[in-house]
C-alpha cells in the first residue's frame, strides 16, 4: 500500500471504530435506563399492593414507605445524572409517606405515573 492509501485506511478504520463505539455506548445507555424504569416500577408495583393489603394500618404503609425509599436510593446509586435524580426524587417522596399517612396514600399513588415519566424522560 503507498501511503496514501495506508493513511486512508488507518483513517477509515479509526473513524468505523470511533462509530461503533459510540453506538455500543448509546445502545448501552438505553439498556441502562430501561433497566432503571423497570426496576423502579417494580419498587412502585411492590409499594403500591403493600399498601393496598393493608390500607388501614398505618404501620404497614410506614413500613412499606421506608422499603420502597431505600430500594429507590439503592437503585439511584448506581445511576448518575437525570436518572439518579429522579429515583432520587422518588426515593423523598416514599420518604414523605414513612410515618403512614393513610390520607396521602391516595395523592402519592396518583403522583407515581409522574415520576415514571421523569424516569423515563431522563433516559431520552
Amino acid at each position: 500500500m503507498t501511503p496514501p492509501r495506508r493513511r486512508l485506511a488507518i483513517a477509515a478504520a479509526t473513524f468505523t471504530l470511533a462509530v461503533f463505539t459510540t453506538a455500543c455506548g448509546a445502545l448501552g445507555q438505553a439498556v441502562d435506563c430501561n433497566t432503571a424504569a423497570n426496576e423502579a416500577t417494580k419498587i412502585m408495583t411492590d409499594w403500591s399492593s403493600a399498601v393496598t393489603k393493608n390500607a388501614t394500618d398505618t404501620k404497614a404503609v410506614g413500613d412499606a414507605s421506608t422499603t420502597a425509599a431505600e430500594k429507590t436510593k439503592e437503585l439511584a446509586g448506581k445511576y448518575d445524572g437525570d436518572v439518579a435524580a429522579a429515583l432520587n426524587e422518588l426515593a423523598a417522596s416514599f420518604e414523605t409517606m414513612e410515618k403512614g399517612d393513610l390520607a396521602g396514600v391516595t395523592e402519592f399513588t396518583g403522583k407515581m405515573n409522574s415520576f415514571a415519566s421523569k424516569i423515563t424522560a431522563a433516559c431520552s
